[in-house]
C-alpha cells in the first residue's frame, strides 16, 4: 500500500524526522487556510498522485510540471489552481494520467546539497537495506547504471538493528561535513526506525538536503508498506487513498484476490503466484498479452472465483480468457463450479481456456463439459496458452 508524500511526512513528523513545513488541501476553498499554516515568503506546490516524475510531468491541458517552485504564497494560490482536479501525466502513470485531488504546500527550503537515501527490504538477504548516494535528486536506477559508485549500501541485521558503525558508514559515504552529521546520524536512525515500526517496504527520500544551517531534511518522501503486516497498523489503513488505486484492485482486496492490472486483452485466473507468473510469462511467450496478474490463492472458494471472473469481465480490454489451475489444496472442481455459476451470472461472450490439473481434476472437468458452455480446453498449459492466443489474435 502506499501513501501520498503528505501522510508521509506527517508520519516522519511522528518519528522525529526533520521536514519543511506543510499543509495540504483538497479544494480550492482549502488553499488559503493551507498557507496560512506556513511561513510567508517562497512556496513549493506539489501535486499529490503515487507515481514518480511529477516535476518534469505534464498536464492533460498543457500545463507543465506538477511540481512548482513560486516567490509568494499568492502565486503558489494561483499555480495550485491550475494543477487541483488536472490529470497528471509522469513517466510512472502511463498515457492516462492520473487526477490530481489533493494539492501539498511546502516552505522552500535553502539547499546546500541534494543526497538520496532509501530504506528498503532486500530480497537476496530478506535483511533490510539502507542505500544512500550523494547523487540526490537523480533517478536512483540512473545512478547506479551510470555511476553505481557513488552508492552506499548497509545490510542490517534485523535480530540487531542500526548500529552505530553502519550509521557513520552512511554518513562518511555520502560525505557529510562534520556540522552535519549529528542530525544526519539523528535523521538516519529515525528513518529506520519508522520503516521498522510501521512494518513499511520502502522508505525513500529524494531529496534529502542539508541547508546552509547545517539541517538535514526530508524534501520528498515516498513511503509504501506491507500489505500483509496492515492487519497490525488500521491508523496506516485509514490513510489509503482508492481514488489512486484501479477500481478492479480495490474490489479484488474486498475478497483477498492478489489482482494486479496490466495493459494487455488475455485475462489470467491461476492458482498461486508462481503458476501466475509463469502464466503471464508463457501468453507472452507465444505472441500475447497479459491483461492482468490474478491469483485466487491455494484454497479459494467458489464464491471467490465468481468474483474473480466477474473483476475479469469487467475490463474493458480484456478479449479472452485464460484459466491456469494445478490442484494441489486447491480442488479443480470448485473452480469448475465458480467458472460456471460466474458465466451464467454474469455472461459472456468471449474466448475461454481451461486448463485444469491436479486435485479432483475429472470432476472438474465433468462439470464444464456438463455445463455446455462454450470453452476450450487445454491439454497442458503451453497447449492452452497457444489456444488463448490464437483466439484473441
Amino acid at each position: 500500500m502506499n501513501i501520498h508524500e503528505y501522510q508521509a511526512k506527517t508520519l516522519f513528523a511522528k518519528y522525529g524526522v526533520s521536514v519543511p513545513p506543510g499543509a495540504a488541501a483538497k479544494s480550492a476553498e482549502e488553499f488559503d487556510t493551507a498557507l496560512a499554516e506556513l511561513p510567508e515568503g517562497p512556496t513549493m506546490v506539489k501535486s499529490q498522485i503515487h507515481a514518480g516524475g511529477r516535476g518534469k510531468g505534464t498536464f492533460t491541458d498543457g500545463y507543465q510540471g506538477g511540481v512548482k517552485f513560486c516567490p509568494t504564497k499568492a502565486e503558489a494560490k494561483e499555480i495550485a489552481g491550475k494543477m487541483l482536479n488536472n490529470t497528471l501525466v509522469t513517466v510512472q502513470t502511463g498515457p492516462a494520467g492520473r487526477k490530481v485531488q489533493t494539492i501539498y504546500f511546502t516552505a522552500a527550503s535553502d539547499i546546500k546539497k541534494e543526497y538520496y537515501l532509501a530504506v528498503l527490504l532486500d530480497r537476496a538477504t530478506s535483511w533490510p537495506v539502507i542505500v544512500a548516494s550523494t547523487e540526490g535528486g537523480v533517478e536512483i536506477e540512473k545512478v547506479a547504471e551510470e555511476t553505481p559508485e557513488k552508492i552506499t549500501k548497509v545490510f542490517i541485521d534485523p535480530a540487531y538493528g542500526l548500529a552505530d558503525y553502519q550509521v557513520r558508514e552512511i554518513i562518511f559515504g555520502l560525505g557529510f561535513e562534520k556540522a552535519e552529521a549529528k542530525n544526519a546520524a539523528k535523521l538516519i536512525r529515525q528513518l529506520y526506525n519508522c520503516f521498522w515500526d510501521t512494518d513499511a517496504s520502502m522508505i525513500e527520500v529524494n531529496p534529502l538536503i542539508t541547508t546552509p544551517d547545517n539541517e538535514v531534511l526530508a524534501l520528498d518522501a515516498k513511503v509504501s508498506f506491507d500489505s500483509n503486516a496492515l492487519f497490525r497498523h488500521p491508523d496506516i489503513v485509514a490513510l489509503r487513498d482508492l481514488n489512486e488505486e484501479d477500481p478492479k484492485e480495490i474490489e479484488a482486496s474486498k475478497f483477498d484476490l492478489a489482482y494486479i492490472a496490466l495493459d494487455g486483452n488475455i485475462a489470467c485466473l491461476v492458482n498461486g503466484a508462481g503458476l501466475a507468473m509463469s502464466t503471464m510469462d508463457i501468453i507472452k511467450h507465444y505472441g500475447g498479452n497479459p491483461a492482468n496478474f490474478l491469483d485466487v490463492g491455494g484454497g479459494a472458494s467458489k464464491e471467490k472465483v465468481v468474483a474473480a471472473f466477474k473483476i475479469i469481465l469487467g475490463d474493458a480490454h480484456v478479449k479472452g480468457i485464460f484459466v491456469n489451475i494445478f490442484g494441489g489444496i486447491m480442488d479443480c472442481n470448485v473452480i469448475a463450479e465458480g467458472i460456471v455459476e460466474a458465466v451464467k451470472e454474469v455472461g459472456h461472450e468471449l474466448p475461454l481456456v481451461v486448463r485444469l490439473e491436479g486435485n479432483n481434476v475429472e470432476a472438474g472437468k465433468k462439470t464444464l463439459a456438463d455445463s455446455g458452455l462454450p470453452l476450450v480446453s487445454g491439454d497442458s498449459m503451453a497447449d492452452a496458452a497457444q489456444r488463448i492466443v490464437n483466439l484473441v489474435a
